[in-house]
């Protein structure tokens, strides 16, 4: 019978931490994402404000540059937001890959472990077919 693999409970527990890290990057870009549609959103809206009938009065004039400042302003703190929240995608692509590479090595291991333990079936299979066959020479004859 096969040893089991000693480090399984350690590769269920990398494959763990793998899909947790997995589905944090997956949150991450999802993040970006709308953080990086929301910034259209008001750069088109700026956009629209820009293109719209001729203004009046100064009063008109007032509100319109107040809103158009206040957009801009919108625009910076969505262009930080999409900076940070790129940080926080590149840092769980990281942690994705490091965690990959740490249950990699020990599928690795285990192949090796797996390979290893099929050569012995084989030999041990291989001893035992090769004493039948050299009692059977021993007792009877050849046949």
């Amino acid at each position: 019978m096969a040893r089991r693999f000693p480090l399984a409970g350690l590769l269920r527990l990398r494959h763990t931490e793998q899909d947790r890290a997995a589905a944090t990057l997956a949150t991450a870009n999802e993040r970006v994402r709308d953080a990086a549609d929301a910034r259209i959103a008001a750069r088109r809206s700026l956009a629209d404000s820009e293109d719209t009938q001729p203004i009046q009065d100064a009063a008109t004039l007032s509100a319109v540059a107040a809103a158009r400042a206040a957009t801009r302003g919108m625009l910076e703190e969505l262009d930080a937001v999409v900076q940070n929240r790129r940080a926080d995608a590149d840092r769980a692509q990281r942690d994705y890959t490091a965690t990959r590479r740490a249950a990699v090595g020990l599928e690795k291991l285990e192949g090796k472990h797996d390979e290893q333990q099929a050569a012995e079936e084989l030999r041990t299979e291989q001893n035992a077919l090769d004493e039948i066959a050299a009692r059977r020479r021993t007792e009877g004859g050849a046949r």
